[in-house]
């Protein structure tokens, strides 16, 4: 986990990882009990010590925004009754005390997006964060203020703040919701969003975090002007360093959410050491409460403490942190210096593997990684197999957006129900990379298919607007 140039520290005991990085770190557990909400494992751990009027005010203070009616009814099937699947946001929002950030911008944002799964048997679980420059497929969302978006590429942190459009929690935590179902294929069951001042309130709680960046670091963006060396931030500048990404290190997002990894794996470790005042815990607790939104099941104490403990079960050998597969979009549209596009066919075997509830092995997944598939490389012809005029011709503009190489279009020699994608010896990899960018197709090999080309036979089954 890259740190980009800094070390982050909780309570000073230093929890060396092997090699002797110096970087402070939190076991597994602590780190999953840590990002699952936000520490909300804190939070209702802590609760568990404080008085049933504090845990009354504390409970009503958690926001609830029901999201069920502006998801709508097309989505994933549960493969896995029994497990969870937790989408969790960090919220950019432009209104109240957050106005003072992004002034250049007037809707709410996301600045950190992740789905925590936990499994039916509870014996293993894995928090999967999307880099928010994900070039993704955004499905249509309802704005909340009587209009629906059109279905396009971007940024996958733009869906929340499509569906924030009114300034409603509910909008676009459901547009976040749509766009991560539509993209992996998997149920979100349960929704949390933290925003940027109940952070705050929860680390000046605690007196501070201590980081240790080796470079002075200067940013307009994230208000933030800080020199190096070893010191205790709070306020404006925590929140700033979490969010600090241009200038710093190679200016990646990959990079910011190994170090915001980092400062909440340090804040649970001294929110564990150091809340023994009544004061200080009450001043804490109230801080990260007023900071979660989730939808009605969730919203409140009792269910949140439920899944703390949940978690806190699980051994610590069986917690994974991942990262969806990835790599620079530059390398498929060299214009694009600003955005990653997923590792097909990776990023789909790992929504495939917790969709049916398996286990994922996070240096098999690393390993792989490291040598990626580049989307423009795989070559592909579309043939129109379902007799709807100008299919071909819209499924191949689809491809192409997503980044994929077409050679040509046609129609397929009989009318197919199902999407069907061929291709010769060899190819096999860069087949399963096109299937799993069309919902609901099959793959089979054909000894007189066509050298060097994958062939998609589009099927009345499928909806061009469904493609990755």
């Amino acid at each position: 986990m890259s740190t980009e140039g800094a070390r982050v520290s909780g309570s000073g005991k230093r929890r060396r990882e092997s090699g002797g990085t110096g970087k402070a770190v939190l076991t597994r557990r602590g780190r999953i009990l840590a990002w699952s909400a936000g520490v909300t494992s804190v939070v209702v751990l802590g609760v568990a010590g404080v008085g049933a009027w504090v845990y009354q005010d504390l409970d009503n203070n958690i926001r609830s925004a029901d999201v069920d009616d502006k998801i709508g009814g097309d989505r994933p099937e549960n493969l896995s009754p029994g497990s969870k699947n937790i989408l969790v946001v960090g919220s950019d929002s432009r209104d109240g005390a957050n106005a003072a950030y992004g002034k250049d911008l007037d809707t709410m944002q996301s600045d950190t997006l992740m789905v925590l799964h936990v499994p039916a048997n509870r014996k293993w679980a894995a928090v999967v964060s999307f880099p928010r420059d994900s070039w993704v497929q955004i499905p249509a969302c309802d704005r909340g203020d009587g209009s629906d978006s059109s279905p396009h590429r971007a940024k996958i942190n733009e869906a929340f703040a499509i569906g924030g459009t009114s300034g409603e929690v509910a909008g676009a935590a459901a547009c976040s919701i749509k766009t991560v179902e539509a993209n992996t294929g998997l149920r979100i069951d349960h929704f949390m969003s933290v925003d940027f001042q109940g952070f705050k309130g929860m680390v000046d709680a605690l007196g501070g975090i201590e980081v240790c960046p080796e470079q002075a670091i200067r940013s307009k963006k994230a208000k933030l002007r800080i020199d190096k060396g070893c010191q205790t931030v709070g306020g404006e500048k925590a929140l700033g360093y979490v969010r600090v990404r241009y200038g710093v290190g190679d200016g990646s997002d990959i990079g910011r959410i190994g170090r915001q990894q980092e400062f909440m794996n340090a804040l649970a470790e001294k929110a564990q050491d150091k809340l023994t005042s009544p004061k200080a815990l009450y001043g804490f607790l109230k801080s990260a409460t007023g900071s979660l939104t989730t939808d009605p099941d969730m919203a409140g104490i009792k269910p949140l403490y439920g899944l703390a403990s949940e978690l806190k079960g699980i051994p610590s050998d069986r917690l994974s942190f991942l990262t969806v597969p990835n790599y620079p979009r530059e390398a498929d549209v060299p214009s694009d210096l600003a955005n990653v596009a997923w590792q097909y066919p990776l990023a789909s075997d790992l929504f495939a593997a917790l969709a049916r509830d398996k286990e994922v092995d996070k240096k098999e997944l690393d390993a792989a990684a490291k040598t990626p598939l580049y989307a423009s490389s795989v070559r592909v012809q579309v043939l129109n197999g379902a007799g709807v005029p100008g299919l071909a011709a819209t499924v191949a503009d689809k491809l192409r957006r997503a980044g994929l190489t077409v050679t040509g279009t046609g129609n397929a020699p009989q009318d197919s129900g199902t999407t069907t994608v061929t291709y010769p010896q060899g190819l096999e990899k860069q087949a399963k990379a096109v299937a799993a960018r069309l919902p609901g197709s099959r793959v089979a090999q054909e000894a007189d298919a066509a050298p060097g080309v994958v062939t998609v036979a589009v099927g009345k089954g499928l909806d061009p607007d469904d493609i990755r």
